[in-house]
């Protein structure tokens, strides 16, 4: 699929029912980790990240950042550009706003598409919710400092592509998960990540088959 074929796709996607959880579930770490027992749900604290499209030579690509390795549970992770909703904030502007410190995004040149379904993150207390935005040419980006490693240019033909799909497995709390990941750029996804782009190209007809 060219670019314009990937925009109208997603475009229409976004506007019915989400694949949701039973998508999500097809890249999420098994077992799954979930909220302790008498865990106050009113505590979870909403996180925005952004899913951007753009083309490279009429290829349609994606905008993946490596974390920092000095920033917690989550260092040296591959992520979605993004951050925690500023009260008054909606989703869609906190992502937009988080992709343009993390990675220099001109906020002006993205168009949303819609939002993907949220994403409960036990490890670090977040609802996750994903907006998926486009830009009609290749954004100028650039690493903020401290909290970016690198910024990742993924192909989505990439992602969809059977043989970047792998599964490892992890010790967590003294027993083996095992986990489903995606390789993209020389790097793993997975966990809340990889759950996301899990949900996005099924939107793109992805039919992924785990050994």
């Amino acid at each position: 699929m060219n670019f314009d074929e990937v925009i109208a796709r997603l475009a229409a996607g976004l506007k019915g029912p989400l694949p949701g959880p039973a998508a999500q579930a097809l890249l999420a770490p098994e077992p799954r980790r979930q909220w302790p027992e008498g865990f106050d749900r009113a505590s979870i604290r909403d996180a925005a990240g952004l899913l951007l499209v753009f083309p490279i030579a009429g290829r349609p690509h994606i905008v993946l950042t490596l974390r920092a390795g000095t920033l917690g549970r989550h260092s040296g992770q591959v992520s979605l550009p993004g951050g925690v909703v500023d009260p008054g904030e909606t989703f869609e502007q906190a992502a937009l706003r988080e992709a343009h410190e993390e990675v220099g995004l001109p906020i002006a040149e993205a168009g949303v598409l819609g939002l993907l379904t949220p994403l409960e993150i036990p490890v670090s207390g977040f609802r996750l919710h994903p907006v998926v935005a486009m830009m009609d040419g290749r954004p100028e980006l650039k690493a903020a400092d401290g909290e970016v490693a690198a910024i990742l240019e993924v192909a989505v033909s990439d992602l969809l592509d059977q043989k970047q799909l792998s599964t490892t497995e992890r010790e967590r709390d003294g027993r083996r998960i095992v986990v489903p990941a995606l390789r993209a750029g020389g790097f793993e996804i997975w966990g809340a990540t990889a759950m996301v782009l899990a949900e996005f190209l099924v939107l793109l007809d992805w039919d992924p088959q785990l050994s």
